[in-house]
């Protein structure tokens, strides 16, 4: 074979280079096309209401109801029974400087348009998992554990960008940002804007979507503790913000924890595409301590001195005001304790993350080959220096006188 190829003329040669780099190709096209096909055959269609049926068609049985919910708007006998699922309730009309302006206050009908938001949530979770994620898992080639961290981060991710733009076009509006003592005066804050309101009840709707979607994702039960720990700290902050009128406070405070939360999500998503990527970490770094520093801030200025020195004290479920003294350090404490623990697993993080990166460190010190030191060409009477035989004392050596005959 040899032989043969060193026959051939340099032209043969480039042929069949391209001619077998041509056959690779195809090689590797059939090998994907068998991939895709095996892919294919897993989606197989499983029986009627079983487990397996339930986790792969969950997105269409929700749709299913949503439709269900929407055709009811289009009869006059079920349209006032419809509309409680798709329009926030409890709206008030009141005259302002601007004209007559609705607002919303909350109450127990709520439960249903969060009930409708939270089939729309799952909804979305699947299109995204199905057009986005899973198309970019299939060309990562990633183990099952990240795999399952790498859906986690990029539907949190898309989830923290719409909700931090949505909060901050809330902020400016309102004009919140502008007058930071806005948020505590004038409390109880019960009256509530649509966008306020919608935007509060669409949170409650997608972190109880949540839930349920640890099983629909069939998360491995080393993750679920995890996921199941921020879940229920959303929950109790939002509905405590919502319940307990700190409406105005809990949009600054989920602004700057939606930011924080986005940037580790984005640079989680660019460790697992390629693991050099890990500057995204240290710019996350000073985002979060920054967030902790904040968030205590404002709420030690909101309620620790504002709500304090505000002329409505005192207990009253019909006015809403729920401005004590044992709430507001029920609230600051709640607030404390998280933010302590979120600083203490950053913590740990960091620490796990300078161990790694010593112990890789190490690893290639040994790994790195020594280099050979240069020997000198030495002789009897001693070495060869810039081309002069040198004497091992330093001095040149003494030259042998001929026996003249």
């Amino acid at each position: 074979m040899r032989r043969a190829w060193r026959k051939l003329t340099p032209e043969l040669r480039s042929q069949r280079i391209f001619f077998l780099s041509e056959i690779n190709k195809e090689a590797a096209g059939k090998e994907a096309a068998v991939e895709d096909m095996a892919f294919r055959r897993r989606n197989k269609s499983y029986p009627f209401f079983s487990q397996e049926f339930l986790i792969q068609n969950h997105a269409d049985i929700v749709f299913s109801l949503v439709i269900f919910i929407l055709i009811g708007l289009m009869f006059e006998a079920t349209a006032k029974t419809a509309i409680l699922f798709i329009q926030p309730q409890y709206n008030v009309t009141t005259l302002s400087p601007e004209g007559e302006v609705t607002l919303y206050h909350y109450g127990w009908k709520d439960s249903a348009t969060i009930l409708f938001y939270f089939f729309i949530a799952i909804i979305l979770h699947a299109v995204v998992q199905e057009y986005l994620l899973d198309k970019v898992n299939r060309r990562l080639h990633l183990s099952k554990s990240k795999n399952t961290k790498f859906n986690e981060s990029g539907q949190l991710c898309v989830f923290h960008l719409v909700s931090s733009v949505w909060s901050f076009y809330i902020l400016i509006t309102e004009g919140y940002l502008l007058h930071p003592s806005s948020l505590w005066e004038n409390y109880p804050h019960v009256h509530l804007r649509f966008q306020v309101k919608f935007f509060y009840l669409t949170q409650l709707a997608y972190w109880l979507h949540a839930l349920p979607e640890l099983y629909f994702q069939k998360v491995r039960k080393e993750e679920i503790s995890r996921q199941l720990q921020y879940i229920c700290l959303y929950l109790l902050h939002i509905a405590a913000a919502y319940l307990l009128n700190l409406s105005r406070v809990g949009l600054v405070l989920f602004f700057l924890q939606y930011v924080s939360e986005l940037g580790f999500h984005i640079a989680r998503l660019f460790y697992f595409t390629d693991e050099n990527h890990q500057k995204m970490f240290d710019l996350w770094a000073v985002s979060f301590v920054f967030t902790r520093m904040a968030t205590l801030t404002l709420m030690f200025l909101a309620v620790g001195f504002g709500l304090a020195r505000a002329e409505s004290q005192g207990l009253d479920w019909e006015m809403g005001n729920f401005n004590t003294v044992l709430i507001r350090m029920t609230v600051l404490l709640l607030v404390c304790l998280t933010q302590s623990w979120l600083l203490w697993k950053f913590i740990r993080f960091q620490l796990r993350r300078w161990r790694e990166f010593r112990h890789e460190q190490a690893v290639r010190k040994k790994a790195a080959p020594k280099q050979p030191l240069r020997t000198l060409k030495r002789d009897s009477l001693g070495h060869h220096e810039n081309g002069v035989l040198k004497a091992e004392n330093g001095a040149s050596p003494r030259t042998k006188k001929l026996k003249s005959t």
